[in-house]
């Protein structure tokens, strides 16, 4: 499938209109709806087929952020043989208590893996949570850069790198 085929099926699964408040506080006019494409077997191995390139050379761990970034983030795994941790918003208070479940992250090159990016406001604060705990990090791989500006700068001033598949402008 060709990366303008897989966004018109992206675009038709998961393309809502109406009137959406976004994470950012944002309103929105139109909205992605992610799990409609994530939860979609073909359309989820050919995004992890297309994304694979983008991974950073030298990464050693994907980090799929909850809850949109762990399907990516298995998928990414499960096409390139790199392990993943699934990484929590907040660490839960029972069992291992952990942030990042699967792999030990510290003093790891961690890529941090979403699906949907408006502004970045989750990622710093998660990648801020992972670096606490000793991870690497530089990167950011997403499915959809749907902000209104590129690069983010939220992320370039906490020194990331927003690699997406595809900007809003591609659908």
């Amino acid at each position: 499938m060709t990366k303008k085929e897989l966004s018109q099926k992206i675009y038709d699964i998961a393309h809502l209109t109406g009137q959406f408040k976004l994470r950012s506080g944002q309103t929105s006019t139109e909205y992605f709806d992610k799990y409609r494409f994530e939860a979609e077997p073909v359309l989820l191995k050919e995004i992890a087929r297309q994304m694979a390139p983008l991974i950073p050379v030298g990464t050693e761990l994907l980090a799929g952020l909850e809850m949109g970034g762990i399907p990516i983030a298995t998928a990414l795994s499960l096409e390139t043989g790199l392990p993943c941790v699934f990484v929590r918003k907040q660490a839960k208070d029972y069992g291992t208590c952990q942030l990042a479940e699967g792999r030990e992250i510290k003093n790891k090159k961690v890529c941090v893996i979403e699906d949907v990016v408006t502004t970045g406001g989750q990622v710093v604060i998660s990648t801020q949570d992972l670096r606490n705990l000793g991870a690497v990090i530089s990167d950011v791989l997403c499915v959809i850069h749907r902000g209104p500006v590129f690069p983010e700068p939220k992320l370039t001033e906490v020194g990331l790198k927003l690699t997406p598949l595809f900007l809003k402008s591609d659908f």
